[in-house]
């Protein structure tokens, strides 16, 4: 693996939960000893509740971790990011969503993210290394706000092209490039400096 030694791979899905044919699902597979944070069994449009989910996960891994979050997992990893409770190694985040807008029809209302808390989306740099995956056709977030995000974070920014929301209705399913952006990360983690 791209970061060698003792480093698990923490994938933390978006608020649709663990999708069989997603490429996080696909790559926990794939990938020996990956951990994927746990669904909740309530309030799933909690920003405190997923916090907490991810946090829990954090605390059971003895390991040096790598999160690899989506969607809306990349906003519960900026929440978590603001008192961060352990060190990690770095993060990839792909195609955050930017639910301070409208998103399309079957995700929630920003009033209802709002209720849950979740905004406002954290603008902060991290204190770990990190990389943001965007996409030029997101219908859930416009190319230059996730590059705001990124520049707000102190992340580097990868330009992934036309992908869409980089999930199983975009075609994503196995996601071959995974491996490679870990490398990228792994290598941006080595010459950063938090």
């Amino acid at each position: 693996m791209a970061f060698g030694g003792e480093t698990t791979i923490l994938f933390v899905p978006g608020l649709r939960d663990h999708v069989e044919d997603h490429w996080q699902a696909h790559a926990a597979r794939a990938i020996p000893g990956a951990v994927t944070v746990a669904p909740l069994a309530a309030d799933r449009l909690s920003r405190a509740g997923q916090v907490a989910a991810l946090d829990a996960a954090l605390r059971a891994i003895p390991d040096a971790v790598v999160i690899v979050a989506h969607s809306a997992g990349c906003l519960t990893t900026m929440h978590w990011a603001l008192a961060p409770t352990r060190p990690i190694r770095a993060a990839l985040l792909v195609t955050p969503a930017d639910i301070e807008n409208p998103l399309p029809g079957g995700y929630p209302e920003p009033e209802v993210l709002k209720a849950g808390g979740w905004f406002p989306i954290p603008k902060k740099p991290v204190p770990f290394p990190a990389m943001v995956v965007a996409s030029r056709n997101d219908p859930l977030a416009a190319f230059d706000r996730v590059a705001g995000f990124a520049d707000a974070w102190g992340a580097a920014l990868h330009d992934a092209g036309e992908v869409g929301h980089l999930n199983p209705a975009a075609g994503y399913g196995p996601w071959p490039q995974l491996a490679d952006l870990l490398g990228e990360l792994a290598d941006h983690a080595r010459s950063t400096v938090r």
